[in-house]
């Protein structure tokens, strides 16, 4: 069983940033078999995948709407993964999940079906 718990969420201004944390309850040292990866889901729209980190956080993975912008990354020693968002859009504006693939990540990919693992999300909200 794996707890994920995500924080940092909450209101800023187009053009400004926010660092989203998860942290799990789970090793994410390379070789442990674990991927995270970050969903969003704003009112009236399915879930999508924003990012993902395997193999210790060697192999990473973005969707073409944040590339450039938002950078996932994890510290091993502290089970937490880190999405930092930068240039912020109103329409990045949804609740954010932390999800996590455990015992097996074949595929650091940004598919729903992949992660078995899901936090409670935490709210970003973007003003233009």
């Amino acid at each position: 069983q794996v707890q994920l718990v995500e924080s940092g969420g909450g209101s800023v201004q187009a053009g400004g940033s926010l660092r989203l944390s998860c942290v799990a309850s789970v090793m994410m040292y390379p070789g442990r078999g674990v991927c995270i990866a970050w969903f969003r889901q704003a009112p009236g729209m399915e879930r999508e995948g924003v990012a993902s980190i395997g193999n210790g956080g060697y192999s990473t993975t973005y969707a073409d709407s944040v590339k450039g912008r938002f950078t996932i990354s994890q510290d091993n020693a502290k089970n937490t993964s880190f999405l930092q968002m930068n240039s912020l859009k109103p329409e990045d504006s949804a609740m954010y999940y932390c999800a996590a693939a455990w015992p097996r990540c074949p595929s650091v990919d940004l598919y729903e079906r992949s992660y078995n693992y899901w936090g409670q999300g935490t709210r970003v909200t973007v003003s233009s």
